[in-house]
């Protein structure tokens, strides 16, 4: 549908019966159309795609730039079909574009190298090879496409009609990107800032070296854009920015509270962090043994990323033990 005046938006639907969509919009221009994120690579999304712009009388012949806001498999894993399609070019992050071979391509170093990390981290040999491979069954959503045009802090995308302003805000990807339209007050969030979701932020070995710090910066920056209206990656559209990413941050520093307060109880490993934290939260009617591998990896990097905040910030100290990794509150 056209949200605001020559901005539609359109929702792809997730593979495999996942109940979820993503959001991609499309910009119309004097100049060619911009589309922003493109949905998952399935014959469904490309389906809903060619479905959504027949229904707004759109087409993909007018598409002449396709901007990812960052390469997880439901912004990015269509990109390829559509520029096969329209001959757009494909625009991201620089950062974006370095991490595409070894996520997509060849990605045994980065496996293995997760698998290292979850193993310092307190997983067990038992639960090891389910939670390494818990997103294995994306890869084929996805049909690397290297970009035609690589984006950084304050780059500006312009079709004619709308001049997008491109604002690097890492932590949920390193390379994450938001585009503001300056003289609308529009603000495109990807993954960034959702209204009814918190994004996941974890450390692994494509999260850079604080993820958390990262992320909790960059929501200060999005707090000081003059936005009268917000298109999310997931979610319906909104207009509170600065409410929204107020409530985002209190999350965050309530959440590092808590790792803090399991770690004054004692001893642990990030994995039995990532428990308590999620049992004194009451995060949901199932026990965390009960989650499936990939919401109890989601779950323990995100708490990983938050212990590594605290450790850098010089509250949490860290021994090791026999190639496991034991962290404890210094005060």
């Amino acid at each position: 549908m056209e949200v605001v005046r020559g901005v539609h938006q359109i929702k792809l639907p997730f593979p495999k019966g996942i109940s979820e969509d993503a959001n991609v919009y499309l910009l119309e221009g004097s100049e060619g159309d911009i589309l922003i994120d493109t949905g998952w690579d399935s014959v469904e999304s490309l389906a809903a795609l060619q479905q959504g712009l027949k229904e707004d009388r759109l087409s993909f012949k007018h598409i002449q730039t396709v901007v990812v806001t960052h390469i997880h498999p439901d912004h990015y894993g269509l990109a390829s079909k559509i520029k096969q399609v329209c001959g757009a070019k494909v625009t991201m992050h620089r950062i974006e574009a370095e991490l595409i071979g070894s996520r997509y391509v060849d990605s045994g170093e980065l496996l293995q190298g997760l698998g290292s990390e979850l193993k310092r981290n307190g997983v067990s040999q038992d639960e090891l090879q389910d939670m390494v491979g818990a997103s294995s069954w994306m890869k084929p959503f996805v049909v690397p496409e290297n970009p035609d045009v690589l984006l950084d802090q304050g780059d500006r995308i312009n079709n004619g009609t709308f001049t997008l302003e491109v604002l690097w805000m890492p932590g949920h990807s390193p390379g994450h990107i938001c585009l503001y339209e300056p003289r609308r007050r529009l603000f495109f969030s990807g993954d960034h800032v959702l209204f009814d979701a918190m994004s996941n932020v974890g450390l692994h070995p494509q999260s850079g070296e604080n993820p958390m710090n990262d992320y909790i910066g960059s929501l200060r920056r999005t707090g000081d854009v003059g936005a009268s209206f917000v298109f999310p990656g997931h979610g319906p559209t909104f207009s509170s920015l600065k409410l929204r990413v107020a409530d985002m941050l209190r999350y965050r520093e309530q959440r590092k509270r808590v790792v803090m307060q399991v770690l004054r109880d004692g001893i642990r490993t990030a994995y039995q962090v990532a428990q308590e934290v999620y049992q004194r939260q009451g995060m949901a009617d199932i026990s965390f043994a009960s989650l499936d591998a990939w919401h109890k990896r989601s779950l323990l990097l995100e708490t990983i990323a938050y212990i590594k905040a605290l450790t850098i910030e010089g509250d949490v100290g860290m021994i090791n033990r026999e190639g496991v990794v034991l962290y404890l509150a210094k005060d």
